[in-house]
C-alpha cells in the first residue's frame, strides 16, 4: 500500500524510527508482542499495548485490535497492533517493512515482504533477507546504511555516560517476579534498592536518574530491566527520544528514500 510503513517492534529505538518516518509523511503501523518488555517505556510506543495509547513528544500512537482499524488509525496517527508473526501481510503489502525488533537475529523477516525491506542492527544480510541494513553500533558508522555487509555484532556493552558504562544497565539476576523500587524520572542514591526479583534486591552502584525501568511482573533471568543515568539534572531526557535512536532513524529514512520510497509518488 502506498506510503505505508510497517515497523516490527516499538521499543525506544524502533519508536525513534517510527517518529521520524511519521514526521516525514509516512503512514505507520507498528507490530508488537502481547507483553512488550521495553525499559525506556516513556519513549516507547509499545506502551500503547498496555494503556491503549502512547504519546512521545508530539506524536500519538493508538492500540488497534484489527488490521482494518490499524489502517484507519494510520491515516492520522501511529497504529500499534499485536502481531508477532506478521499475519498482517496476508491482507496488505506495505511500501516498506522495517524490522526494528533488535533481537540480534532475524525473526522471520524476508526480502519479498514489501517493496523495500530494512533490517535494523545485526542478524540481517543485505540483498538476501533484506534490501539494506542499518548500523546500530555506536561510533562514526552509527546509523549508516549498509548495502553490502551486515551490521556489527552487538557487544552488549552500553555506551559510557560520565565514565559509567556497564554499571548503568541492570539485568534480572534470576527468573521471577520483579517489583521496582523506583519510577522512571526519579533519583536513586548509591546503595538504594532499584528493584527486587522474588525478594532478591538489586541496588544502585552510583547516584543517578532512573531513565528506564521495566514494568513490574514476571521476568526471565538475564533480561535487561533497568537503566540508570548519572546525569541527575537532565530529567527531560527520560521523556525524549535518544540521540542514538534519532541517528538510526535518519539512516532508515535515508535508506527508504535511496530505494525509491518517496511519499509523493
Amino acid at each position: 500500500m502506498k506510503n505505508l510503513v510497517i515497523v516490527r517492534g516499538a521499543g525506544d529505538i524502533a519508536s525513534g524510527i517510527i517518529y521520524k518516518l511519521y514526521k516525514s509523511g509516512f503512514k505507520i503501523i507498528c507490530l508488537e508482542i502481547e507483553q512488550p518488555t521495553a525499559i525506556r517505556r516513556t519513549v516507547s510506543f509499545s506502551e500503547a499495548i498496555y494503556s491503549g495509547k502512547m504519546v512521545i513528544e508530539d506524536v500519538e500512537a493508538i492500540r488497534c485490535d484489527t488490521v482494518l482499524e490499524a489502517l484507519k488509525v494510520s491515516e492520522s496517527k501511529v497504529a500499534v497492533l499485536v502481531d508477532e508473526k506478521l499475519e498482517i501481510l496476508q491482507k496488505i503489502k506495505p511500501t516498506v517493512l522495517v524490522d526494528a525488533i533488535l533481537a540480534k537475529k532475524n525473526l522471520g523477516t524476508k526480502i519479498n515482504m514489501a517493496n523495500i525491506v530494512i533490517g535494523v542492527g545485526p542478524g540481517f544480510t543485505p540483498k538476501e533477507d533484506v534490501d539494506i541494513c542499518i548500523e546500530t553500533a555506536r561510533g562514526h558508522n552509527l546509523g549508516k546504511v549498509l548495502t553490502a555487509k551486515k551490521a556489527k555484532i552487538n557487544t552488549g556493552i552500553p555506551g559510557k555516560i560520565s565514565n559509567y558504562g556497564v554499571e548503568r544497565v541492570f539485568h534480572s539476576p534470576l527468573s521471577g517476579n520483579l517489583v521496582s523500587g523506583k519510577k522512571i524520572g526519579e533519583i536513586v542514591k548509591k546503595g538504594e534498592v532499584l528493584f527486587t526479583v522474588d525478594n532478591l534486591e538489586t541496588t544502585a552502584l552510583f547516584e543517578g536518574l532512573i531513565r528506564g525501568m521495566i514494568r513490574d511482573g514476571f521476568v526471565k533471568k538475564g533480561l535487561k530491566v533497568a537503566d540508570v543515568d548519572p546525569r541527575v539534572d537532565e530529567i527531560d531526557n527520560c521523556y525524549k527520544i535518544s540521540d542514538k535512536a534519532r541517528n538510526i532513524a535518519g539512516g532508515v529514512l535515508e535508506g527508504i528514500l535511496n530505494l525509491g520510497g518517496f511519499i509523493n509518488e
